[in-house]
Protein backbone atom coordinates (compact mmCIF):
# COMPACT_ATOMS: atom_id res chain seq x y z
CA UNK A 1 0.00 0.00 0.00
CA UNK A 2 2.69 2.48 1.06
CA UNK A 3 4.84 1.48 -1.91
CA UNK A 4 2.00 2.07 -4.40
CA UNK A 5 1.15 5.40 -2.81
CA UNK A 6 4.79 6.48 -2.98
CA UNK A 7 4.88 5.40 -6.64
CA UNK A 8 1.82 7.52 -7.49
CA UNK A 9 3.15 10.57 -5.61
CA UNK A 10 6.55 10.21 -7.30
CA UNK A 11 4.87 9.92 -10.69
CA UNK A 12 2.84 13.08 -10.04
CA UNK A 13 5.98 14.97 -9.02
CA UNK A 14 7.74 13.82 -12.19
CA UNK A 15 4.74 14.98 -14.25
CA UNK A 16 4.84 18.47 -12.70
CA UNK A 17 8.57 18.78 -13.38
CA UNK A 18 8.14 17.56 -16.97
CA UNK A 19 5.27 19.95 -17.69
CA UNK A 20 7.38 22.88 -16.50
CA UNK A 21 10.31 21.67 -18.59
CA UNK A 22 8.03 21.27 -21.59
CA UNK A 23 6.80 24.85 -21.16
CA UNK A 24 10.39 26.02 -20.91
CA UNK A 25 11.42 24.39 -24.20
CA UNK A 26 8.00 25.15 -25.78
CA UNK A 27 6.81 21.58 -26.43
CA UNK A 28 3.16 20.76 -25.86
CA UNK A 29 2.58 18.84 -22.61
CA UNK A 30 0.90 15.71 -24.10
CA UNK A 31 3.73 15.21 -26.60
CA UNK A 32 6.47 15.81 -24.05
CA UNK A 33 4.85 13.57 -21.42
CA UNK A 34 4.41 10.65 -23.85
CA UNK A 35 8.04 10.89 -24.94
CA UNK A 36 9.21 11.25 -21.33
CA UNK A 37 7.14 8.23 -20.27
CA UNK A 38 8.64 6.26 -23.14
CA UNK A 39 12.16 7.22 -22.04
CA UNK A 40 11.48 6.50 -18.35
CA UNK A 41 9.96 3.09 -19.14
CA UNK A 42 13.27 1.82 -20.60
CA UNK A 43 15.39 3.01 -17.69
CA UNK A 44 16.82 0.18 -15.57
CA UNK A 45 15.03 -0.82 -12.35
CA UNK A 46 11.95 1.21 -13.21
CA UNK A 47 8.86 -0.74 -12.04
CA UNK A 48 6.55 -1.72 -14.88
CA UNK A 49 3.15 -0.10 -14.63
CA UNK A 50 0.08 -1.90 -15.90
CA UNK A 51 -2.98 0.26 -16.56
CA UNK A 52 -6.42 -1.17 -15.90
CA UNK A 53 -8.55 0.03 -18.88
CA UNK A 54 -11.67 0.12 -16.72
CA UNK A 55 -9.81 2.55 -14.47
CA UNK A 56 -9.18 4.88 -17.41
CA UNK A 57 -12.77 4.67 -18.64
CA UNK A 58 -14.29 5.10 -15.19
CA UNK A 59 -11.93 7.52 -13.42
CA UNK A 60 -10.32 9.54 -16.19
CA UNK A 61 -12.91 9.73 -18.96
CA UNK A 62 -15.98 11.32 -17.24
CA UNK A 63 -14.23 14.41 -15.77
CA UNK A 64 -12.12 15.03 -18.89
CA UNK A 65 -15.17 14.86 -21.16
CA UNK A 66 -17.25 16.93 -18.77
CA UNK A 67 -14.62 19.65 -18.54
CA UNK A 68 -14.33 19.77 -22.34
CA UNK A 69 -18.13 20.03 -22.67
CA UNK A 70 -18.30 22.70 -19.97
CA UNK A 71 -15.98 25.02 -21.87
CA UNK A 72 -17.59 24.35 -25.25
CA UNK A 73 -19.85 27.12 -26.51
CA UNK A 74 -23.29 25.63 -27.22
CA UNK A 75 -24.01 28.42 -29.73
CA UNK A 76 -20.80 27.72 -31.65
CA UNK A 77 -21.33 23.96 -31.35
CA UNK A 78 -24.82 24.22 -32.85
CA UNK A 79 -23.69 26.67 -35.53
CA UNK A 80 -21.07 24.20 -36.84
CA UNK A 81 -23.07 21.02 -36.17
CA UNK A 82 -22.84 19.87 -39.80
CA UNK A 83 -19.01 19.68 -40.08
CA UNK A 84 -18.80 18.38 -36.49
CA UNK A 85 -21.24 15.54 -37.26
CA UNK A 86 -19.50 14.70 -40.54
CA UNK A 87 -16.21 14.30 -38.67
CA UNK A 88 -17.48 12.77 -35.44
CA UNK A 89 -19.73 10.17 -37.08
CA UNK A 90 -19.01 10.07 -40.81
CA UNK A 91 -15.21 10.11 -40.54
CA UNK A 92 -15.15 7.60 -37.66
CA UNK A 93 -17.18 5.08 -39.68
CA UNK A 94 -15.20 5.82 -42.87
CA UNK A 95 -11.85 5.41 -41.05
CA UNK A 96 -12.99 2.21 -39.35
CA UNK A 97 -14.07 0.73 -42.69
CA UNK A 98 -10.85 1.61 -44.54
CA UNK A 99 -8.67 0.34 -41.69
CA UNK A 100 -10.75 -2.85 -41.47
CA UNK A 101 -10.29 -3.82 -45.11
CA UNK A 102 -6.66 -2.66 -45.28
CA UNK A 103 -5.59 -4.58 -42.17
CA UNK A 104 -7.47 -7.70 -43.32
CA UNK A 105 -5.63 -7.59 -46.65
CA UNK A 106 -2.22 -6.84 -45.11
CA UNK A 107 -1.99 -8.91 -41.91
CA UNK A 108 -2.10 -12.73 -42.25
CA UNK A 109 -5.02 -14.26 -40.34
CA UNK A 110 -6.60 -10.87 -39.61
CA UNK A 111 -10.39 -11.06 -40.08
CA UNK A 112 -12.71 -8.22 -41.12
CA UNK A 113 -14.21 -8.12 -37.60
CA UNK A 114 -10.73 -7.67 -36.14
CA UNK A 115 -10.15 -4.92 -38.70
CA UNK A 116 -13.28 -3.06 -37.57
CA UNK A 117 -12.16 -3.53 -33.98
CA UNK A 118 -8.81 -1.91 -34.78
CA UNK A 119 -10.56 0.81 -36.81
CA UNK A 120 -12.90 1.63 -33.93
CA UNK A 121 -9.92 1.89 -31.59
CA UNK A 122 -7.77 4.28 -33.62
CA UNK A 123 -10.45 6.37 -35.38
CA UNK A 124 -11.14 9.07 -32.71
CA UNK A 125 -8.68 11.99 -32.37
CA UNK A 126 -7.88 13.16 -28.85
CA UNK A 127 -9.45 16.40 -27.61
CA UNK A 128 -6.77 17.25 -25.06
CA UNK A 129 -3.87 16.71 -27.45
CA UNK A 130 -5.32 18.93 -30.18
CA UNK A 131 -6.30 21.78 -27.83
CA UNK A 132 -2.93 21.62 -26.02
CA UNK A 133 -0.94 21.73 -29.25
CA UNK A 134 -3.04 24.57 -30.69
CA UNK A 135 -2.90 26.58 -27.47
CA UNK A 136 -1.16 29.86 -28.18
CA UNK A 137 -1.33 29.37 -31.96
CA UNK A 138 -3.54 31.72 -33.94
CA UNK A 139 -6.02 29.56 -35.81
CA UNK A 140 -9.51 30.57 -36.98
CA UNK A 141 -12.29 30.30 -34.41
CA UNK A 142 -14.21 27.99 -36.77
CA UNK A 143 -11.35 25.47 -36.87
CA UNK A 144 -11.05 25.36 -33.07
CA UNK A 145 -14.81 25.01 -32.59
CA UNK A 146 -15.08 22.12 -35.07
CA UNK A 147 -12.07 20.32 -33.55
CA UNK A 148 -13.44 20.68 -30.01
CA UNK A 149 -16.95 19.65 -31.07
CA UNK A 150 -15.68 16.65 -33.02
CA UNK A 151 -13.55 15.40 -30.15
CA UNK A 152 -16.51 15.67 -27.78
CA UNK A 153 -18.74 13.21 -29.61
CA UNK A 154 -16.42 11.10 -31.79
CA UNK A 155 -15.47 9.06 -28.70
CA UNK A 156 -19.06 7.83 -28.51
CA UNK A 157 -19.26 6.76 -32.16
CA UNK A 158 -15.84 5.06 -32.10
CA UNK A 159 -16.57 3.20 -28.85
CA UNK A 160 -19.87 1.95 -30.28
CA UNK A 161 -18.08 0.65 -33.42
CA UNK A 162 -15.48 -0.93 -31.14
CA UNK A 163 -18.07 -2.67 -28.97
CA UNK A 164 -20.02 -4.07 -31.91
CA UNK A 165 -16.84 -5.45 -33.49
CA UNK A 166 -15.75 -6.88 -30.13
CA UNK A 167 -19.13 -8.56 -29.63
CA UNK A 168 -18.93 -10.05 -33.14
CA UNK A 169 -15.48 -11.52 -32.43
CA UNK A 170 -16.28 -12.84 -28.95
CA UNK A 171 -19.69 -14.35 -29.80
CA UNK A 172 -19.15 -15.04 -33.51
CA UNK A 173 -22.46 -13.32 -34.41
CA UNK A 174 -23.05 -10.00 -36.15
CA UNK A 175 -26.05 -8.30 -37.79
CA UNK A 176 -25.49 -4.99 -39.63
CA UNK A 177 -29.16 -3.97 -39.41
CA UNK A 178 -29.25 -4.68 -35.68
CA UNK A 179 -25.93 -2.86 -35.19
CA UNK A 180 -27.20 0.31 -36.90
CA UNK A 181 -30.43 0.31 -34.88
CA UNK A 182 -28.58 -0.32 -31.64
CA UNK A 183 -26.08 2.44 -32.50
CA UNK A 184 -28.80 5.11 -32.56
CA UNK A 185 -30.57 3.62 -29.54
CA UNK A 186 -27.41 3.52 -27.41
CA UNK A 187 -26.31 7.05 -28.40
CA UNK A 188 -29.83 8.54 -28.12
CA UNK A 189 -30.59 7.01 -24.73
CA UNK A 190 -27.17 8.11 -23.52
CA UNK A 191 -28.18 11.70 -24.32
CA UNK A 192 -31.49 11.22 -22.48
CA UNK A 193 -29.75 9.89 -19.36
CA UNK A 194 -27.27 12.77 -19.42
CA UNK A 195 -30.00 15.40 -19.71
CA UNK A 196 -32.14 13.83 -16.96
CA UNK A 197 -29.24 13.78 -14.48
CA UNK A 198 -28.22 17.28 -15.61
CA UNK A 199 -31.72 18.56 -14.75
CA UNK A 200 -31.50 16.93 -11.32
CA UNK A 201 -28.07 18.52 -10.73
CA UNK A 202 -29.45 21.87 -11.95
CA UNK A 203 -32.31 21.68 -9.43
CA UNK A 204 -29.92 20.86 -6.56
CA UNK A 205 -27.59 23.76 -7.42
CA UNK A 206 -30.43 26.16 -8.10
CA UNK A 207 -32.95 25.56 -5.35
CA UNK A 208 -31.12 24.02 -2.38
CA UNK A 209 -28.97 26.06 0.08
CA UNK A 210 -25.58 24.94 -1.21
CA UNK A 211 -22.21 26.46 -0.29
CA UNK A 212 -19.26 27.12 -2.66
CA UNK A 213 -17.57 23.93 -1.43
CA UNK A 214 -20.71 21.84 -1.95
CA UNK A 215 -21.23 23.32 -5.42
CA UNK A 216 -17.65 22.51 -6.42
CA UNK A 217 -17.97 18.97 -5.04
CA UNK A 218 -21.28 18.43 -6.85
CA UNK A 219 -19.71 19.41 -10.17
CA UNK A 220 -17.11 16.68 -9.57
CA UNK A 221 -19.73 14.02 -8.80
CA UNK A 222 -22.11 14.90 -11.66
CA UNK A 223 -20.10 13.47 -14.62
CA UNK A 224 -19.54 10.21 -12.73
CA UNK A 225 -23.28 9.88 -12.07
CA UNK A 226 -24.00 10.49 -15.75
CA UNK A 227 -21.40 8.04 -17.00
CA UNK A 228 -22.07 5.22 -14.52
CA UNK A 229 -25.88 5.34 -14.80
CA UNK A 230 -25.75 5.34 -18.61
CA UNK A 231 -23.26 2.46 -18.71
CA UNK A 232 -25.30 0.54 -16.13
CA UNK A 233 -28.20 0.48 -18.61
CA UNK A 234 -25.79 -0.28 -21.51
CA UNK A 235 -26.20 3.17 -23.05
CA UNK A 236 -23.41 5.52 -24.13
CA UNK A 237 -21.76 6.99 -21.04
CA UNK A 238 -19.77 9.34 -23.27
CA UNK A 239 -22.90 10.86 -24.84
CA UNK A 240 -24.48 11.14 -21.38
CA UNK A 241 -21.53 13.15 -20.01
CA UNK A 242 -21.23 15.34 -23.11
CA UNK A 243 -24.95 16.18 -23.37
CA UNK A 244 -25.28 16.78 -19.64
CA UNK A 245 -22.13 18.88 -19.57
CA UNK A 246 -23.31 21.06 -22.45
CA UNK A 247 -26.67 21.63 -20.75
CA UNK A 248 -25.19 22.59 -17.37
CA UNK A 249 -22.56 24.76 -19.04
CA UNK A 250 -25.31 26.70 -20.83
CA UNK A 251 -27.10 27.16 -17.46
CA UNK A 252 -23.94 27.82 -15.44
CA UNK A 253 -24.87 31.46 -14.78
CA UNK A 254 -27.97 30.22 -12.93
CA UNK A 255 -26.31 27.53 -10.80
CA UNK A 256 -22.95 29.16 -9.99
CA UNK A 257 -24.37 32.54 -9.05
CA UNK A 258 -21.73 33.81 -6.62
CA UNK A 259 -18.22 34.87 -7.57
CA UNK A 260 -16.64 32.83 -4.78
CA UNK A 261 -18.48 29.70 -5.97
CA UNK A 262 -17.34 30.19 -9.54
CA UNK A 263 -13.74 30.92 -8.56
CA UNK A 264 -13.56 27.91 -6.25
CA UNK A 265 -15.09 25.59 -8.85
CA UNK A 266 -12.77 26.81 -11.58
CA UNK A 267 -9.75 26.30 -9.31
CA UNK A 268 -10.79 22.78 -8.35
CA UNK A 269 -11.42 21.73 -11.94
CA UNK A 270 -8.25 23.32 -13.30
CA UNK A 271 -6.16 21.34 -10.80
CA UNK A 272 -8.03 18.07 -11.34
CA UNK A 273 -7.89 18.20 -15.14
CA UNK A 274 -4.20 19.15 -15.10
CA UNK A 275 -3.36 16.13 -12.93
CA UNK A 276 -5.55 13.69 -14.90
CA UNK A 277 -4.20 14.82 -18.27
CA UNK A 278 -0.63 14.54 -17.02
CA UNK A 279 -1.19 11.03 -15.69
CA UNK A 280 -2.94 9.84 -18.84
CA UNK A 281 -0.25 10.93 -21.26
CA UNK A 282 2.73 9.77 -19.23
CA UNK A 283 1.00 6.40 -18.71
CA UNK A 284 0.74 6.04 -22.49
CA UNK A 285 4.54 6.21 -22.73
CA UNK A 286 5.07 3.91 -19.74
CA UNK A 287 2.94 1.17 -21.31
CA UNK A 288 5.26 0.36 -24.23
CA UNK A 289 7.51 -2.24 -22.50
CA UNK A 290 4.45 -4.23 -21.43
CA UNK A 291 3.06 -4.08 -24.97
CA UNK A 292 6.35 -5.20 -26.57
CA UNK A 293 6.69 -7.95 -24.00
CA UNK A 294 3.35 -9.35 -25.10
CA UNK A 295 4.24 -9.40 -28.81
CA UNK A 296 4.48 -13.14 -29.12
CA UNK A 297 4.24 -14.64 -32.60
CA UNK A 298 5.44 -11.47 -34.34
CA UNK A 299 8.86 -10.01 -34.85
CA UNK A 300 9.33 -6.36 -33.85
CA UNK A 301 10.12 -5.53 -37.49
CA UNK A 302 6.85 -7.05 -38.71
CA UNK A 303 4.80 -5.30 -36.04
CA UNK A 304 6.48 -1.95 -36.74
CA UNK A 305 5.82 -2.34 -40.48
CA UNK A 306 2.11 -2.99 -39.96
CA UNK A 307 1.84 -0.18 -37.41
CA UNK A 308 3.59 2.44 -39.56
CA UNK A 309 1.49 1.60 -42.64
CA UNK A 310 -1.74 1.82 -40.65
CA UNK A 311 -0.58 5.09 -39.03
CA UNK A 312 0.09 6.65 -42.44
CA UNK A 313 -3.24 5.32 -43.72
CA UNK A 314 -5.04 6.83 -40.72
CA UNK A 315 -3.54 10.26 -41.44
CA UNK A 316 -4.25 10.06 -45.18
CA UNK A 317 -7.85 8.88 -44.70
CA UNK A 318 -8.63 11.94 -42.55
CA UNK A 319 -7.12 14.29 -45.15
CA UNK A 320 -9.01 12.52 -47.95
CA UNK A 321 -12.30 12.83 -46.06
CA UNK A 322 -11.92 16.43 -44.96
CA UNK A 323 -12.11 18.14 -48.36
CA UNK A 324 -15.25 16.44 -49.75
CA UNK A 325 -16.91 16.86 -46.34
CA UNK A 326 -16.08 20.58 -46.50
CA UNK A 327 -16.93 21.43 -50.10
CA UNK A 328 -19.67 19.00 -51.24
CA UNK A 329 -22.29 20.52 -48.87
CA UNK A 330 -21.26 24.00 -50.11
CA UNK A 331 -21.73 22.86 -53.70
CA UNK A 332 -25.14 21.25 -53.02
CA UNK A 333 -26.75 23.92 -50.84
CA UNK A 334 -26.94 27.60 -51.72
CA UNK A 335 -27.82 28.55 -48.13
CA UNK A 336 -24.42 27.28 -46.94
CA UNK A 337 -22.59 29.35 -49.56
CA UNK A 338 -24.55 32.44 -48.53
CA UNK A 339 -24.25 32.03 -44.76
CA UNK A 340 -20.73 30.62 -44.35
CA UNK A 341 -17.49 32.19 -45.54
CA UNK A 342 -15.46 30.03 -47.91
CA UNK A 343 -12.95 28.12 -45.76
CA UNK A 344 -10.43 27.88 -48.62
CA UNK A 345 -7.94 25.02 -48.89
CA UNK A 346 -5.71 25.86 -45.93
CA UNK A 347 -8.21 25.63 -43.08
CA UNK A 348 -9.50 22.14 -43.97
CA UNK A 349 -5.88 20.96 -44.12
CA UNK A 350 -5.31 22.16 -40.54
CA UNK A 351 -8.47 20.31 -39.49
CA UNK A 352 -7.15 17.21 -41.21
CA UNK A 353 -3.65 17.43 -39.77
CA UNK A 354 -4.91 17.94 -36.19
CA UNK A 355 -6.18 14.35 -35.91
CA UNK A 356 -3.91 13.25 -33.06
CA UNK A 357 -4.84 10.07 -31.18
CA UNK A 358 -4.62 9.63 -27.41
CA UNK A 359 -6.11 8.13 -24.28
CA UNK A 360 -9.41 6.79 -25.68
CA UNK A 361 -7.56 4.71 -28.24
CA UNK A 362 -5.18 3.26 -25.65
CA UNK A 363 -7.96 2.52 -23.14
CA UNK A 364 -10.06 0.81 -25.82
CA UNK A 365 -7.15 -1.38 -26.92
CA UNK A 366 -6.31 -2.34 -23.34
CA UNK A 367 -9.94 -3.30 -22.66
CA UNK A 368 -9.85 -6.12 -25.24
CA UNK A 369 -10.40 -9.34 -23.25
CA UNK A 370 -7.67 -11.94 -23.00
CA UNK A 371 -9.97 -14.82 -24.01
CA UNK A 372 -12.99 -15.49 -26.20
CA UNK A 373 -16.21 -17.06 -24.87
CA UNK A 374 -14.89 -20.41 -26.08
CA UNK A 375 -11.86 -20.05 -23.80
CA UNK A 376 -9.39 -19.56 -26.66
CA UNK A 377 -6.92 -16.65 -26.51
CA UNK A 378 -8.20 -13.46 -28.18
CA UNK A 379 -6.67 -13.46 -31.69
CA UNK A 380 -3.98 -10.85 -32.48
CA UNK A 381 -4.64 -8.95 -29.22
CA UNK A 382 -0.99 -8.02 -28.62
CA UNK A 383 -0.51 -6.89 -32.21
CA UNK A 384 -3.60 -4.64 -31.97
CA UNK A 385 -2.18 -3.14 -28.78
CA UNK A 386 1.18 -2.47 -30.44
CA UNK A 387 -0.38 -0.95 -33.57
CA UNK A 388 -2.55 1.29 -31.41
CA UNK A 389 0.47 2.50 -29.45
CA UNK A 390 2.45 3.30 -32.60
CA UNK A 391 -0.53 5.15 -34.14
CA UNK A 392 -0.80 7.27 -30.97
CA UNK A 393 2.94 7.91 -30.96
CA UNK A 394 3.19 8.88 -34.64
CA UNK A 395 0.05 11.04 -34.77
CA UNK A 396 0.69 12.70 -31.44
CA UNK A 397 4.41 13.34 -31.77
CA UNK A 398 4.87 13.77 -35.53
CA UNK A 399 1.65 15.65 -36.28
CA UNK A 400 1.70 17.47 -32.94
CA UNK A 401 5.23 18.80 -33.37
CA UNK A 402 4.73 19.80 -37.00
CA UNK A 403 1.26 21.38 -36.60
CA UNK A 404 2.48 24.77 -35.23
CA UNK A 405 5.02 25.08 -38.06
CA UNK A 406 2.40 24.20 -40.68
CA UNK A 407 -0.03 26.79 -39.27
CA UNK A 408 2.68 29.48 -39.41
CA UNK A 409 3.90 28.37 -42.85
CA UNK A 410 0.40 28.46 -44.35
CA UNK A 411 -0.25 31.89 -42.85
CA UNK A 412 -3.68 30.91 -41.54
CA UNK A 413 -6.02 33.88 -41.00
CA UNK A 414 -9.47 34.32 -39.50
CA UNK A 415 -12.10 33.59 -42.17
CA UNK A 416 -15.29 34.60 -40.35
CA UNK A 417 -16.17 38.10 -39.27
CA UNK A 418 -15.44 38.07 -35.54
CA UNK A 419 -14.91 41.21 -33.49
CA UNK A 420 -11.53 41.42 -31.71
CA UNK A 421 -11.50 40.05 -28.15
CA UNK A 422 -10.80 43.51 -26.69
CA UNK A 423 -13.77 44.99 -28.52
CA UNK A 424 -16.06 42.16 -27.39
CA UNK A 425 -14.86 42.55 -23.80
CA UNK A 426 -15.55 46.28 -23.84
CA UNK A 427 -18.96 45.76 -25.45
CA UNK A 428 -20.01 43.20 -22.84
CA UNK A 429 -18.75 45.37 -19.99
CA UNK A 430 -20.72 48.32 -21.38
CA UNK A 431 -23.94 46.29 -21.52
CA UNK A 432 -23.71 44.97 -17.95
CA UNK A 433 -22.71 48.36 -16.52
CA UNK A 434 -25.68 50.00 -18.24
CA UNK A 435 -27.99 47.29 -16.88
CA UNK A 436 -26.70 47.99 -13.35
CA UNK A 437 -27.14 51.75 -13.81
CA UNK A 438 -30.71 51.32 -15.08
CA UNK A 439 -31.51 49.15 -12.05
CA UNK A 440 -30.18 51.82 -9.70
CA UNK A 441 -32.11 54.64 -11.41
CA UNK A 442 -35.38 52.74 -11.63
CA UNK A 443 -35.45 51.06 -8.21
CA UNK A 444 -33.33 53.20 -5.92
CA UNK A 445 -33.62 56.77 -7.26
CA UNK A 446 -34.89 58.18 -3.95
CA UNK A 447 -32.39 56.21 -1.86
CA UNK A 448 -29.48 57.53 -3.96
CA UNK A 449 -30.29 61.10 -2.84
CA UNK A 450 -30.11 60.19 0.86
CA UNK A 451 -27.42 57.47 0.83
CA UNK A 452 -23.88 58.66 0.06
CA UNK A 453 -22.64 55.14 -0.55
CA UNK A 454 -25.33 54.51 -3.20
CA UNK A 455 -24.62 57.90 -4.73
CA UNK A 456 -20.92 57.06 -4.92
CA UNK A 457 -21.76 53.68 -6.49
CA UNK A 458 -23.84 55.38 -9.17
CA UNK A 459 -21.03 57.81 -10.02
CA UNK A 460 -18.55 54.93 -10.11
CA UNK A 461 -20.68 52.99 -12.62
CA UNK A 462 -21.21 56.11 -14.74
CA UNK A 463 -17.45 56.68 -14.74
CA UNK A 464 -16.84 53.06 -15.81
CA UNK A 465 -19.35 53.47 -18.66
CA UNK A 466 -17.61 56.63 -19.82
CA UNK A 467 -14.18 54.96 -19.73
CA UNK A 468 -15.49 51.94 -21.63
CA UNK A 469 -16.99 54.19 -24.32
CA UNK A 470 -13.61 55.90 -24.69
CA UNK A 471 -11.90 52.52 -24.94
CA UNK A 472 -14.29 51.40 -27.69
CA UNK A 473 -13.67 54.63 -29.61
CA UNK A 474 -9.91 54.18 -29.33
CA UNK A 475 -10.18 50.76 -30.97
CA UNK A 476 -10.66 52.31 -34.39
CA UNK A 477 -6.88 52.26 -34.81
CA UNK A 478 -5.80 48.63 -34.48
CA UNK A 479 -2.07 49.36 -34.15
CA UNK A 480 -2.66 51.94 -31.44
CA UNK A 481 -5.15 49.60 -29.81
CA UNK A 482 -2.62 46.78 -29.47
CA UNK A 483 0.15 48.99 -28.09
CA UNK A 484 -2.17 50.78 -25.68
CA UNK A 485 -3.65 47.55 -24.36
CA UNK A 486 -0.22 45.94 -23.90
CA UNK A 487 0.99 49.00 -21.99
CA UNK A 488 -2.24 49.12 -19.98
CA UNK A 489 -1.92 45.46 -18.94
CA UNK A 490 1.78 45.87 -18.12
CA UNK A 491 1.05 48.81 -15.81
CA UNK A 492 -1.86 46.92 -14.22
CA UNK A 493 0.38 43.95 -13.39
CA UNK A 494 2.96 46.26 -11.81
CA UNK A 495 0.22 47.86 -9.71
CA UNK A 496 -1.00 44.44 -8.57
CA UNK A 497 2.55 43.53 -7.47
CA UNK A 498 2.79 46.81 -5.54
CA UNK A 499 -0.59 46.18 -3.89
CA UNK A 500 0.41 42.66 -2.86
CA UNK A 501 3.59 44.01 -1.27
CA UNK A 502 1.46 46.52 0.62
CA UNK A 503 -0.83 43.73 1.82
CA UNK A 504 2.26 41.90 3.10
CA UNK A 505 3.27 45.03 5.04
CA UNK A 506 -0.25 45.39 6.42
CA UNK A 507 -0.21 41.75 7.60
CA UNK A 508 2.99 42.39 9.59
CA UNK A 509 1.40 45.36 11.38
CA UNK A 510 -1.32 43.17 12.98
CA UNK A 511 -3.78 46.08 12.63
CA UNK A 512 -6.22 44.20 10.39
CA UNK A 513 -7.59 40.66 10.50
CA UNK A 514 -6.13 38.00 8.22
CA UNK A 515 -9.61 37.23 6.87
CA UNK A 516 -10.06 40.75 5.52
CA UNK A 517 -6.54 40.75 4.09
CA UNK A 518 -7.24 37.44 2.31
CA UNK A 519 -10.43 38.89 0.80
CA UNK A 520 -8.47 41.78 -0.70
CA UNK A 521 -5.81 39.34 -1.88
CA UNK A 522 -8.47 37.23 -3.61
CA UNK A 523 -9.87 40.34 -5.28
CA UNK A 524 -6.40 41.15 -6.63
CA UNK A 525 -6.09 37.56 -7.86
CA UNK A 526 -9.43 37.83 -9.61
CA UNK A 527 -8.54 41.17 -11.23
CA UNK A 528 -5.20 39.81 -12.45
CA UNK A 529 -6.85 36.60 -13.69
CA UNK A 530 -9.05 38.67 -16.01
CA UNK A 531 -5.93 39.75 -17.89
CA UNK A 532 -4.72 36.14 -18.17
CA UNK A 533 -8.15 34.85 -19.30
CA UNK A 534 -8.22 37.48 -22.04
CA UNK A 535 -4.96 36.10 -23.42
CA UNK A 536 -2.74 39.07 -22.49
CA UNK A 537 -0.47 37.38 -19.98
Amino acid sequence: MHYNLLLVISLLFVIFMLVMLGQKIKISSPIFLVLAGLFISFMPKIPQIEVDPELIFLIFLPPLLYEAAWYTSWNDFWKWKRPIALLAFGLVIFTSTIIAYASQAMIPGFTLALGFLLGGIISPPDAVAASSVLKGIKVPKRVLTILEGESLINDASSLIVFRFALAAIVTGQFSLQQAIGTFFWVAGMGIVVGLVIAHVAYAVHRFLPTTPSIDAALTLLTPYFMYIVAEQFHFSGVMAVVSGGLFLSYRSHEILTHGSTRLQTIGVWATLVFVLNGLVFILIGLELPMIIKGLEGYSILEAVKYAVIISILTIVVRLVWIYPATFIPRFLFKSIRENEANPGLKNPFILGWAGMRGVISLASALSIPLFLNSGQPFPHRNLILFITFVVILITLVFQGLTLPFIVNWLGIKEIDHIAPEEEQEAGIKLRIKKAALNQLNEKYSSEIKNNELLSFLKHEIESDISLTHQRLNSMECQICQKKEIEQYNKVLKELYITQRKELYSIRKEYAFSDDEIRKQEMQLDFDEAKITWNGHS
